[in-house]
């Protein structure tokens, strides 16, 4: 008798316990918007952190809270911007396709080395032992951080560069933030060209970094018909907004580092000589 009282008092003390946190949730429970899973499943769940935030989720929170734009995210597709914005009530502000753009020509047989690197194969590891083992401080370090910050399998490492498959990328901006130099950029999808360096230094300086740097001459710039080019600070940069793609840059320039997209092949062929 003594074992089923205990049996039958421990059933009692057991639906109790079940009852008052029954009533403890119902309480204490955390109101939660409904958009926020609504706008969660418009997005790609990648969970990239292109945008800023730490995964989709936090991104959908951010926008239902007003932190975010309804666009923020540029890995989604544009229906799902479309419906994010009906959820969230407010017109669609459009967007601008973006991809990831590496901004190096530096490859192993152009970029001076200063040392043998045979650390963990990861760029920002590298970066920590005096920049990584190219002499170029601007240049690609070529250790793949960005191909795993990628989950779109958009980026490999070539010839000791990374380069982009404009196929695959969806311009989520993970790699950019992953690359410790800054050498990965986000430019207009349908951009013709880019310049592949951005070395700051002069060219004296750049030439004994690399031997396809750009040392600041401003060919491109004289050359350019639409005031599209300008070399800023030793830097060449393209205004994309005025860039017509007429090719001339491409043939000013005496290092061969203005780059045709389309001559480049969807960015995975990053070296070539002037004809």
């Amino acid at each position: 008798m003594d074992i089923l009282w205990a049996v039958v008092w421990f059933a009692v003390l057991g639906i109790v316990l079940g009852v008052l946190l029954a009533i403890a949730s119902k309480i204490f429970a955390v109101k939660v918007d409904p958009r926020i899973e609504e706008i969660s499943d418009c997005l790609p769940g990648a969970n990239c952190g292109g945008c800023g935030f730490s995964g989709c989720g936090a991104l959908a929170q951010a926008i239902v809270e007003g932190k975010a734009s309804p666009n923020a995210c540029n890995a989604a597709e544009d229906d799902s911007i479309e419906k994010i914005s009906g959820i969230m009530g407010i017109s669609n502000e459009g967007r601008v396709r973006m991809r990831a753009q590496v901004m190096c020509s530096g490859t192993y047989q152009h970029a001076v080395k200063k040392y043998l690197y045979e650390g963990e194969q990861d760029c920002i590891a590298a970066a920590r032992l005096g920049g990584g083992d190219k002499l170029c401080p601007y240049g690609c370090i070529g250790l793949g951080s960005c191909v795993s910050a990628c989950k779109f399998d958009a980026i490999s490492i070539i010839d000791g560069v990374a380069a982009v498959d404009y196929h695959k990328c969806t311009g989520c901006g993970a790699c950019t933030v992953s690359c410790p130099k800054g050498t990965i950029k986000l430019i207009p999808y349908d951009s013709k060209h880019w310049v592949g360096c951005e070395a700051a230094d002069k060219g004296a300086a750049v030439r004994k970094y690399c031997d396809v740097g750009c040392f600041g001459c401003k060919l491109c710039e004289k050359a350019c018909e639409f005031d599209a080019i300008k070399v800023v600070n030793n830097i060449a940069a393209i205004d994309y907004t005025k860039c017509t793609g007429c090719d001339k840059c491409v043939d000013a320039c005496p290092r061969n580092i203005i780059w045709s997209s389309e001559a480049q092949g969807n960015g995975l062929i990053i070296t070539r000589t002037k004809e």
